[in-house]
């Protein structure tokens, strides 16, 4: 842990409470001076047009604490953790240039990774690429495509199993690229390596009252217009990338609760993801309020306000992973 992190990065499960914390944390580091910008590290808040779905701060709360990577890339675009990465590591470096404070803050594992690290990413598949192997997986099955993967490359093939069709359609648009090995990845994913001294926190909550979050959350979003949002966004011909938000073919089919579970067990994957992040520090709102996470994320990172600061780096009893 770095004397005092230049850049502070916020991890957490969807409807944890990840926007309220990184709202109270601006507001304190502001009160002493600091200038601090958000970047988003969401797989799916990049999409313009899906905010309420995917959870971006509202228009009030950008006011607050600006964000930014958020909203910008059209529904109807594929977008990818590699030109992610590019884009974020600009973002960073330009702010810690400019004298502000970066706040990485997203519930997607490998942005977040993408964001702090340097990783070696597969590039993006070329335009339409995606989309084809997608229909051809739909009209074939996978256990076709993977046989066909196993002629043209085995080696890739046989890390994948016949029945994991998000990762036979990566393989196969890679393959087709001239991309023939298998990413290496997972050691860069686990590492402590930093791009910049990085305070990063994972947020946690009791498993039940996480899920009763979540549905609450649901509920919210029904009530703020997301069907609206969904089939508005469904007409334009999104890519399979944005179809990817959690609830959006749920919303279009007509069953909120399948989305409720869908995030509950999103939520599950992103607490496993966590538990794999070096050197993470974990606070629990079910015992700490945004403003007490908020100073505690402050007093981890070194960066009190100006009446003190304290030396240790550790959280209190309890709240390790």
């Amino acid at each position: 842990m770095p004397p005092e992190a230049k850049v502070l990065a916020i991890f957490g499960p969807t409807g944890v409470g990840k926007t309220a914390v990184a709202l109270a944390l601006a507001d304190q580091l502001e009160q002493d001076g600091h200038h601090v910008v958000a970047v988003s590290a969401d797989a799916l808040q990049v999409y313009e047009g899906l905010e309420i779905l995917t959870g971006v701060a509202t228009a009030a709360q950008q006011r607050r604490l600006e964000h930014r990577l958020v909203s910008f890339v059209p529904v109807t675009e594929t977008f990818s953790a590699g030109r992610y990465a590019a884009l974020a590591h600009a973002e960073v470096d330009a702010l810690l240039a400019a004298g502000s404070l970066p706040l990485v803050v997203g519930g997607t594992g490998l942005y977040l990774r993408a964001a702090l690290a340097e990783l070696d990413l597969a590039p993006p598949p070329a335009p339409g690429v995606r989309e084809r192997l997608a229909a051809d997986l739909a009209a074939r099955g996978p256990l076709v495509l993977h046989a066909e993967l196993a002629l043209s490359a085995p080696e890739v093939a046989a890390a994948i199993d016949p029945n994991d069709r998000q990762r036979i359609v990566r393989a196969s648009e890679l393959v087709a690229q001239g991309h023939r090995k298998t990413r290496s990845g997972p050691s860069q994913l686990w590492t402590a390596e930093m791009r910049h001294p990085t305070l990063l926190v994972g947020l946690t909550m009791d498993r039940a009252d996480l899920y009763a979050r979540i549905d609450s959350r649901v509920e919210e979003m029904l009530a703020a217009g997301v069907r609206q949002e969904v089939a508005a966004a469904a007409r334009l011909n999104p890519s399979a990338t944005a179809r990817k938000a959690l609830g959006f073919q749920e919303l279009l089919d007509g069953d909120p609760e399948a989305m409720k579970r869908r995030s509950r067990n999103y939520a599950r994957r992103q607490l496993t993801w966590m538990r794999k992040l070096a050197g993470v520090q974990t606070i629990d709102l079910g015992t700490h309020t945004p403003e007490q996470a908020a100073s505690e994320i402050l007093r981890l990172a070194g960066r009190l306000p100006s009446a003190g600061r304290l030396a240790s780096h550790t959280l209190p009893r309890g709240h390790e992973i």
